[in-house]
């Protein structure tokens, strides 16, 4: 049980690195890539949902 856990937290870890990068990347101004990275990290899982569906992405 401890294996999916600590397999589940590197995937978390993963989707919110690939988050703030992406949110850097973006053409967004530095304000908003500031507020969505603090958001993605202080809130992993449910930052990168509401990121997923509002926030910047690179292009």
């Amino acid at each position: 049980m401890t294996e999916l856990t600590g397999f589940g937290g590197i995937i978390i870890l993963a989707l919110a690195l690939w988050a703030i990068i992406s949110t850097i990347n973006s053409s967004a101004s530095t304000g908003r890539k500031v507020i969505w990275c603090l958001i993605v990290f202080f809130l992993p899982l449910l930052g990168f949902i509401l990121w997923l569906l509002f926030g910047p992405r690179a292009r």
